[in-house]
């Protein structure tokens, strides 16, 4: 049975509903690689997002470090991006799938090396692992193509609280969909919402002290999403400790 010229662009503009309703953009865009670290990905510890250990995080080797263009000091960690080595036959392994990483790291100018992460350009530094899944070690820097796409995440979105009585310090992690936060804001159980100041990365603080109270949280991602968390964490929560939403984004 022929399909109707007339449900040609409505199947074209229910697919474009669902990517804005999502906040996908399935277009690809030009961008540079690079690696940085070595096959274990311990290179890739830490970051300026604050993730800390991203084995213990869930983020594991499929993470990346953004340049200045991307990074957008710190407020797209947490976003998920594909890329796949293009136009470059001696270097990009043939039939490589796509990749998908988390932005988890910022990678800084360097003068002294002209291209890679400096201004204005777009580039992805990834860990060892990605990089060579899409190409071959001595290639250093790849062209590729790039788009967002959405985190699939387990489980809720996490809260790690730290600082002291009077600086609440939360690294807001784990979140699904759009992956990176714009807002957060902590409810007490004796308080109103108390917004929250990004501090670095997905680090959120605030000098209210809160102890002995249970912990809410709002939490914006950067599709203009807002959810509310309730009583994540009991009365009697500890600095050092990691405590789980029941939904996500």
């Amino acid at each position: 049975m022929a399909m109707s010229h007339s449900f040609i662009p409505l199947v074209f503009f229910i697919l474009l509903l669902i990517q804005a309703i999502a906040g996908i953009d399935l277009n690809w865009y030009d961008a540079h690689a690079t690696f940085y670290g070595g096959p274990s990905g311990a290179g890739t510890m830490q970051g300026a997002c604050g993730y800390g250990d991203l084995y213990k995080q869930g983020y594991g080797l499929a993470n990346t470090a953004l340049s200045t263009a991307l990074f957008n000091n710190g407020a797209t960690c947490g976003a998920c991006f594909q890329l796949f080595c293009v136009n470059d036959p001696q270097w990009c392994i043939k039939g490589a799938k796509p990749i998908t990483v988390t932005a988890t790291n910022f990678c800084p100018p360097n003068s002294a090396q002209p291209g890679a992460c400096n201004p204005p350009l777009k580039h992805f530094d990834l860990s060892y692992k990605m990089f060579t899944s899409i190409a071959y070690e001595k290639g250093g820097i790849i062209p590729v193509k790039y788009r967002r796409v959405s985190c699939v995440k387990q489980g809720g979105v996490r809260f790690e609280i730290n600082g002291n009585p009077n600086f609440l310090f939360v690294l807001v992690f784990n979140v699904a969909n759009a992956g990176d936060v714009s807002r957060v804001s902590v409810k007490g159980s004796k308080t109103g919402w108390i917004p929250m100041k990004r501090n670095f990365g997905q680090k959120w603080n605030t000098g209210v002290n809160l102890v002995g109270q249970a912990l809410s949280f709002q939490v914006t991602t950067s599709d203009g999403k807002t959810l509310e968390f309730y009583s994540v964490s009991p009365y009697n929560w500890q600095f050092g400790q990691t405590y789980h939403s029941q939904g996500n984004f």
